[in-house]
């Protein structure tokens, strides 16, 4: 089976992950504070903070902006629960908007449509590696005072206009799950501009202790900690910053990689019947995190479904990213969003598929996944 978002592992990971059980310091530590700087360094932004995930990173995000009960933030209609997850578990109320049919990001016009009074922050996610508008949103939060936060989850080397995701707002979000274009295996990162701000993250993402409290088992003999906040579990462990470490010095190489292998997906489906995605040669740089086709049933000739059981049958794993929101029976109960209130969101997650991208693909894979697409859509025609 061709494993979807295989990620690429090498020696020099395992050896930094040997050398920390060896250590035997295996929660967060000097490691975790070294993979801060650098990744602070390369998206040029003075403060970051891991944690175990990009969810606790949205979720802190908000904590941090110290939403209240009935405070709203609006975001898009197609992204991963994790995202109106971590609004929920603020206290805010998640408001939706609809997406641009050809970019999949959320549009800056739908925003505008749903700021009320209420409105606190806008929650952008710079969807597959395809950066949001920001020069149009960001004059709009910076009219009505609203925060930004970017969910950058697919984004770590998207750039807009020469400036990268993650650094438009107040806080960028990024993930290291296993699928992502660099990996810790689980794994997040906050960054901003604010130091006070990231200062009180990494304080909620360790229980709320006093910061340096992971210090307290260290060479330097027992420190005391203070509770200093509300906290929660989210802290990064240094066996997983020992595997971001060399991934994050690899993250070019990887992806001119995926920029190959979404190319040669481009040209090898372009006289298909399929809905592809944008090209990527906008001027702005693209992450190319996620290559999604979409198949019109009345084009194709099969459905998506179809279509996802068939690649399944040939033994090549594939993702939907992702189903919109409102067509999850929990945001349907509890906040009464029907899918045909957002119907780019809705068609658009009707009809997804991902097709593998990872620089661990071989030659012989891409060629494997080309052959079966056009296998499948010729049958279909």
């Amino acid at each position: 089976m061709l494993v979807f978002g295989q990620p690429l592992i090498s020696d020099e990971e395992i050896q930094e992950v040997t050398d920390s059980m060896r250590r035997a310091w295996l929660g967060t530590g000097p490691k975790v504070h070294a993979f801060e700087k650098e990744f602070a360094r390369y998206k040029g932004t003075p403060h970051a903070a891991a944690v175990n995930s990009c969810t606790a990173a949205l979720h802190l995000a908000c904590l941090a902006l110290d939403l209240k009960l009935g405070d709203e933030v609006i975001t898009s209609a197609m992204t991963f629960c994790a995202t109106v997850n971590a609004i929920i578990h603020s206290g805010a109320t998640p408001v939706l908007a609809d997406i641009d049919p050809v970019t999949r990001n959320i549009d800056p016009e739908e925003i505008a449509a749903r700021i009320t009074p209420r409105t606190r922050a806008i929650l952008v996610i710079h969807f597959a590696g395809v950066p949001c508008d920001m020069d149009r949103i960001m004059p709009l939060a910076r009219e009505r005072e609203l925060s930004v936060i970017e969910d950058c989850a697919h984004a770590i080397e998207t750039e807009y206009h020469g400036r990268k995701t993650g650094t438009f707002g107040e806080f960028g979000c990024f993930s290291f799950y296993a699928t992502k274009n660099i990996t810790t295996g689980e794994g997040g990162m906050v960054v901003s501009a604010h130091e006070d701000w990231i200062n009180r993250i990494k304080v909620m993402a360790l229980h709320g202790m006093s910061q340096d409290a992971w210090k307290r088992f260290s060479d330097d003999g027992y420190k005391h900690y203070f509770v200093m906040d509300r906290g929660f579990k989210y802290n990064m462990m240094d066996l997983q910053a020992a595997i971001g470490l060399h991934q994050l010095r690899k993250i070019e190489e990887f992806w001119l990689r995926r920029q190959e292998i979404w190319r040669r997906y481009l040209s090898a489906f372009g006289d298909l019947p399929l809905g592809l995605p944008p090209a990527g040669d906008d001027g702005n740089r693209h992450a190319y995190h996620l290559f999604t086709v979409t198949l019109d049933e009345r084009r194709t000739g099969i459905s998506r479904d179809r279509f996802l059981e068939e690649m399944t049958r040939r033994k090549i794993g594939v993702g939907v990213h992702y189903l919109a929101i409102p067509e999850h029976p929990f945001y349907q109960r509890n906040y009464g969003w029907e899918p045909n209130d957002y119907p780019h969101a809705r068609d658009y997650g009707r009809s997804t598929v991902s097709l593998p991208l990872s620089p661990k693909l071989t030659d012989d894979d891409i060629n494997d996944v080309i052959m079966a697409v056009r296998e499948i859509v010729s049958a279909g025609k």
